[in-house]
């Protein structure tokens, strides 16, 4: 929107956009290897303990000879869409746009496929950069059905591995989340509105609800993404392909009676949806 060609000075531009001229003139800064470091070190203890905010990582991470101050750590938890997790009182007023939906699973037996799916976004790190990842998995099954990556936070990415999930696999009667902003959105809601799916969200900071997700993304990084160094992006897609094989395929799940997640999901599908 910013021509500076144009006669027309920037500052008057900026002013007539209502843009603040620090973000004409900001020129983004790669993530130095020590904060990439420092995000890896502080995913795995999100992992280990989810409910530890910046100052207790801040004081562990200098218990381990990492002199890093409460502040820088919050910075990194923001870029990296890390929170600790515990209940919040409602001090903030969202969007009137995005509309929270209640969580629909509390005390619902689910046992056949294709009755809940949910969905999440973690942090995956690289040895230069990290990127995110969003997956759709089946709820009874514990199967991945999409997935997607992204070296942004923003909603397309997501909507493109719920469409692939519906297309190769049918609708769902239940879609679960969080209510991050790129689940509230009204174009990620529309998705599964106009595919007449109920859409339910976890409580605000209640991980425990989307458990099975979380479940995953431990399981993703201690088995395939901190054993593998990714150089870029096509080589963290190319793990996490493989490992979403195997992981679907081969590894047997103890609550699934030892059946892999494939096996309980071909097995499970409704009437309707195996004879088609």
């Amino acid at each position: 929107m910013i021509d500076r060609t144009h006669a027309l000075p920037v500052k008057q531009q900026c002013k007539i956009l209502e843009l603040a001229r620090s973000t004409v003139y900001y020129q983004p800064q790669p993530v130095s290897p020590e904060d990439l470091a420092l995000m890896r070190r502080i995913d795995e203890l999100h992992l280990e303990m989810p409910y530890a905010g910046a100052r207790m990582l801040s004081r562990i991470l200098k218990r381990e000879g990492q002199p890093v101050g409460r502040k820088h750590v919050s910075t990194l938890m923001q870029r990296m869409d890390i929170h600790a997790l515990y209940r919040k009182p409602n001090t903030s007023k969202r969007h009137p746009a995005h509309k929270v939906y209640p969580y629909l699973l509390r005390n619902l037996e689910i046992t056949r496929s294709n009755h809940v799916w949910a969905a999440d976004i973690t942090y995956i790190p690289m040895q230069r950069g990290f990127v995110y990842l969003f997956a759709v998995i089946d709820w009874a099954s514990r199967r991945v059905l999409a997935w997607r990556t992204s070296n942004t936070l923003t909603t397309d990415f997501c909507i493109e591995a719920v469409q692939e999930a519906i297309n190769r696999y049918g609708r769902p009667e239940i879609f679960n989340t969080d209510q991050g902003c790129q689940f509230t959105s009204l174009e990620f809601t529309g998705l599964l509105k106009d595919n007449g799916i109920q859409i339910s969200m976890d409580g605000k900071g209640c991980w425990r609800d989307n458990v099975f997700v979380e479940g995953l993304w431990k399981s993703v990084k201690y088995e395939e993404i901190y054993l593998h160094a990714y150089d870029c992006v096509s080589d963290a897609k190319a793990g996490l392909q493989r490992y979403f094989a195997r992981y679907n395929q081969f590894r047997p799940h103890s609550a699934l009676d030892d059946k892999t997640p494939d096996e309980f999901y071909f097995d499970n599908l409704p009437a309707l949806q195996n004879a088609a």
